[in-house]
């Protein structure tokens, strides 16, 4: 498999977690999203993804594009360790967690987005975030155990530490969310999570490596 990555991408983040968790080994192929205007808007990156968005994943023969799908695949063609339960209750409420961060935050305080905000744009994220864990404290106090949703890691957790990261970058004040920070620390002790933190990726600047 080929990874179209940039390092800082949460959603990037979420697909190594993905393979790291399920011990797929990859090539990593760097975009940079800030180099030369944006490398994903070369003629070169738009054949691999239309959407000129990382990241993207050649396997199998198809290239995917888009995080959720591509995890999707992952959990279709290497469902050990499973990433969603077997419990229909339970998987549900992982998908509610993954499509609340990946719809519902993250989206908002994109690069593309935070452009168009121009001054505001701290502000504008810090407001985004703020909001969305607002709602997503409340959830997790209801679903979760050791992970987002009982003691086995999934698909919300791989959604949920990119997220926690993009935070803490736009300083938000993470002290109304505890169970947030709760999880978020036990996850960060993960193995998967820690080989594909962004500060240890082929194409981290030099001052940003662990």
């Amino acid at each position: 498999p080929i990874l179209y990555s940039y390092f800082r991408s949460s959603c990037s983040w979420r697909v190594r977690i993905a393979l790291a968790l399920k011990g797929i080994s990859y090539d990593l192929v760097p975009v940079n999203l800030l180099k030369d205007g944006g490398q994903q808007f070369s003629a070169e990156f738009k054949a691999v993804n239309p959407m000129q968005q990382v990241p993207a994943l050649k396997i199998d023969g198809i290239t995917l594009s888009q995080s959720l799908a591509i995890i999707h695949y992952l959990e279709d063609t290497h469902p050990n360790p499973r990433l969603l339960p077997q419990d229909p209750k339970k998987r549900a409420q992982v998908r509610m967690i993954a499509d609340h961060i990946v719809s519902g935050i993250q989206p908002l305080q994109n690069l593309s987005v935070l452009k168009q905000m121009g001054e505001k744009k701290m502000e504008w994220a810090q407001n985004c975030i703020a909001s969305g864990f607002q709602a997503l404290e409340q959830i997790l106090q209801h679903t979760a155990g050791c992970y987002c949703v009982g003691d086995e890691v999934s698909m919300a957790d791989v959604c949920l530490v990119p997220q926690v990261s993009n935070a803490e970058r736009f300083k938000v004040d993470m002290g109304p969310y505890a169970t947030i920070i709760r999880i978020n620390k036990a996850l960060l002790e993960l193995e998967a999570f820690k080989v594909s933190h962004p500060s240890r990726q082929p194409d981290t600047p030099a001052e940003l490596r662990a």
